[in-house]
């Protein structure tokens, strides 16, 4: 397995286009000290292009992201069911008996201290048959202000927990609230991690009404989906009841008379040799 802690070349174009700017305008700063201006002024694009695609979730612009599953991976009728910010206690049993009565599985990103927290959870979830993923160890809000190191520090003590309690080590990681930075490729690709995010999601965490939240993972759902909602941090609806509680039975109906199946991500693409 490769080193934790090797340099990894990028394999975003836009990441490898932007260290070659910034090593080619110095380059040409001092041999035309005249053309500065015209330096900062793309270096000022660069970055805004970064940001930009780092602040994006679905965005494919600063490496690999997965947000639909691969055609025909399980089926071409599949949609994939993913929750994030668990273990909850109070939440997560009850969407797992859920999942258990309607025969369906799911992939959970769990935080690590949350994972350490309630160790049983974890195992029962991955028991019944769900994928247990890694969604960094503490949840940061402030996640895609970290350096390479600290993010490489989030990623493996989630991933040390979760592969105790699961065990299995997860394949797949989910940035917290889908937001990264350039950094997080190298970091997940020296792991042998891929990245996930989705093609919609409920905001359950900020709504109130399960059908808001239904009609926003529903509209338009088509074969192939990534879809999210959350059993951490999980909002409640006005009787007290968590969003997603209510809501899950409700989408799997909705599922059913699409002609569609929830199912798991798939496992990512075993990595190249030498990756």
């Amino acid at each position: 397995m490769t080193d934790p802690g090797a340099w990894q070349a990028p394999r975003s174009a836009l990441v490898r286009a932007s260290m070659a700017l910034h090593l080619g305008g110095v380059a040409l700063v001092v041999a035309s000290p005249r053309l500065w201006p015209w330096v900062i002024g793309g270096l000022v694009v660069d970055h805004l292009l970064l940001v930009g695609g780092s602040l994006w979730p679905r965005s494919s612009l600063v490496g690999p992201n997965l947000t639909r599953l691969p055609a025909g991976i399980p089926d071409d009728r599949s949609v994939a069911l993913t929750f994030d910010d668990g273990p909850d206690p109070a939440v997560t049993p009850r969407i797992l008996e859920i999942l258990r009565q309607r025969g369906a599985h799911a992939t959970f990103f769990f935080v690590g201290r949350r994972a350490e927290a309630h160790p049983d959870l974890v195992a029962e979830t991955a028991r019944l048959g769900h994928r247990v993923e890694n969604h960094s160890y503490r949840h940061l809000s402030g996640f895609c202000f970290l350096g390479p190191r600290a993010i490489g520090r989030e990623i493996d003590r989630a991933q040390e927990v979760l592969s105790r309690c699961a065990g299995a080590a997860p394949r797949w990681f989910r940035a917290p609230a889908g937001i990264r930075n350039p950094w997080l490729d190298g970091a997940l690709v020296r792991r042998r991690l891929e990245l996930a995010s989705w093609t919609r999601r409920g905001f359950d965490t900020v709504s109130r009404e399960p059908a808001r939240v239904l009609g926003r993972l529903t509209r338009s759902i088509a074969p192939g989906d990534v879809l999210v909602l959350h059993d951490g941090g999980a909002a409640r609806d006005r009787a007290g009841h968590p969003v997603v509680v209510e809501t899950l039975p409700r989408l799997l109906d909705a599922i059913d008379a699409a002609g569609l199946r929830a199912v798991p991500l798939p496992a990512p693409p075993a990595p190249h040799a030498g990756a």
